[in-house]
């Protein structure tokens, strides 16, 4: 069975509210999140700061051009 991660084609972006004292926290607390997620090369590629937190959008691209993508390798299950 595959995972529906390996059927995404570029990127995964993800955005949400986090509460926090400052951008700066918010952009520690971003980073953090990627990687708790385990998602691999992530951006921020947007952070707002608006009392109580911060609005951020994230992107972890899985795939990257030149990449070894899964779906040109055949039938993997």
């Amino acid at each position: 069975m595959t995972r529906a991660l390996d059927h995404v084609l570029d990127a995964l972006d993800i955005e949400t509210f986090l509460v926090c004292s400052s951008a700066e926290e918010g952009r520690r607390l971003a980073e953090q999140l990627m990687a708790e997620l385990n998602l691999p090369k992530g951006d921020i590629v947007f952070l707002e700061y608006a009392s109580p937190g911060v609005r951020v959008r994230l992107r972890a691209y899985l795939h990257r051009p030149g990449d070894a993508y899964l779906w040109l390798a055949g039938d993997q299950k």
